[in-house]
């Protein structure tokens, strides 16, 4: 299946994610003075302006190094957001990009300095990342390529056959428990 031509290049990266935080300052510690990502904005409201709810909160945003931000509220009640019941620990995250090996060797020293429990260095065959949690449960990766783009276009090149192959199996499986 392709996509249609006039889709194609629509959406040109990330701009933003957002979380919920416990507490914004702790955020703010955690994000800007152990991750290094500096706080860029803040909006301050009463009412949601999309739905027009009453809702007090605070909206942060930290910048990454190519101009995308991480971002989070505040809701003004010490609430974290909770996991899902239904899916395990390790599936939610939000992956972000250092530039080689070292960094991320450098950046879980630096974390675990500080307090942070890392898990890793894991080899991905295509990246090596390290796992940790921040102050609100979330769960972040710190990843970095390890193939060339040669490499990861073959990958590619074979994803909709894997899907494809992934699918039927599992339907298999549904259909054989039923």
């Amino acid at each position: 299946m392709s996509v249609p031509l006039s889709l194609a290049g629509v959406v040109q990266g990330l701009h933003h994610f957002a979380w919920r935080c416990r507490d914004a300052e702790q955020t703010r510690h955690f994000y800007e003075d152990i991750l290094g990502l500096p706080l860029v904005h803040l909006i301050r409201n009463d009412y949601v302006p999309s739905t027009g709810e009453y809702c007090p909160y605070v909206h942060i945003f930290f910048e990454m190094a190519d101009g995308a931000y991480i971002a989070f509220f505040d809701l003004g009640d010490d609430v974290m957001a909770e996991p899902s019941p239904n899916t395990p620990a390790w599936v939610n995250h939000i992956a972000l990009r250092v530039d080689s090996p070292e960094q991320l060797r450098e950046m879980k020293a630096h974390l675990q300095a500080n307090g942070v429990e890392v898990l890793g260095v894991t080899d991905h065959h295509i990246i090596e990342s390290i796992y940790f949690f921040d102050p609100n449960g979330f769960r972040l990766e710190l990843t970095t390529p390890t193939v060339s783009t040669q490499v990861m276009q073959e990958h590619a090149s074979e994803a909709h056959a894997l899907l494809n192959a992934w699918t039927e199996e599992k339907h298999a499986i549904q259909t054989s428990a039923t």
